[in-house]
């Protein structure tokens, strides 16, 4: 008899906490907010590739700083579109990962915010670089040692910022929202599960990196971060077409804290 009340309050105490299909119909989870979503995501993408400066991998870039002068600024605009995009889209996931769970609602918030804020401080870097090129012009002499030493520090201080500071923070809030994905099964199990290995296999890339065993230009990185950016693409596509599902959870949530 005991035991059978221990299950019948276990049961009562798991149909409390779990996750109520009616909270998937509203208005955070419509089509609207579906398409917002993949929009956004295909507008990183864009801005991520616009922010991008190939110059400032060159040799001698520190001599044509001055002439890619538009280009960079060019970068700068992206990259601080890039960062907006991202807190406009950690801000309209945040009802939606709420509905698994309000602690991990308020990390995927915090990190992914976090991932964004080191997007703005990339920023300076650029503006930096800009900043020397334009002395090195004015002075019409050769880079000195100095500031070719002041140069690498601060490309280096960019991708450290860019492919660390952010993707770090921004990956570990993307696996709370691939589980709150997951387990509310408003996108197919397939995709929400490719979520998750892809974002494992983007932190794996990611520390690897900051400990210094493989760098960014390379068949290993692009390798481990490959199916994070298909999954994009797809899930962008998949939402603009199809929206969100409003089905039955994939799963229910062990607790909704």
């Amino acid at each position: 008899m005991a035991t059978n009340k221990r299950i019948t309050a276990r049961q009562h105490k798991d149909a409390r906490m779990a996750i109520n299909p009616s909270e998937l119909r509203h208005p955070e989870t419509t089509r609207q907010t579906a398409s917002m979503f993949g929009a956004l995501l295909i507008a990183a993408i864009v801005c991520g590739v616009l922010n991008s400066v190939p110059a400032l991998e060159a040799s001698d870039y520190l001599e044509t700083l001055a002439a890619h002068e538009s280009r960079i600024l060019v970068a700068v605009f992206f990259q601080a579109a890039m960062a907006v995009i991202y807190v406009a889209i950690a801000v309209i996931m945040y009802p939606l990962v709420r509905i698994d769970s309000r602690n991990s609602a308020l990390a995927y918030v915090t990190f992914r915010s976090i991932g964004a804020g080191f997007l703005f401080v990339g920023i300076v870097t650029l503006l930096l670089l800009l900043a020397l090129g334009r002395r090195l012009a004015q002075a019409g002499a050769p880079a000195a040692a100095d500031a070719a030493l002041i140069g690498g520090l601060l490309r280096q201080g960019r991708d450290w910022l860019n492919h660390i500071g952010m993707i770090l923070p921004w990956s570990i809030g993307g696996l709370f929202l691939y589980r709150a994905f997951l387990r509310t099964g408003v996108i197919p199990r397939w995709l929400a599960i490719w979520g998750l290995v892809g974002t494992a296999l983007t932190l794996v890339a990611t520390i690897l990196y900051m400990l210094d065993q493989i760098q960014i230009v390379t068949v290993a990185y692009f390798a481990l971060n490959a199916p994070t950016a298909l999954l994009e693409v797809t899930l962008a596509v998949y939402l603009i077409a199809r929206g969100f599902q409003h089905s039955e959870p994939a799963l229910q949530p062990s607790a909704h804290n």
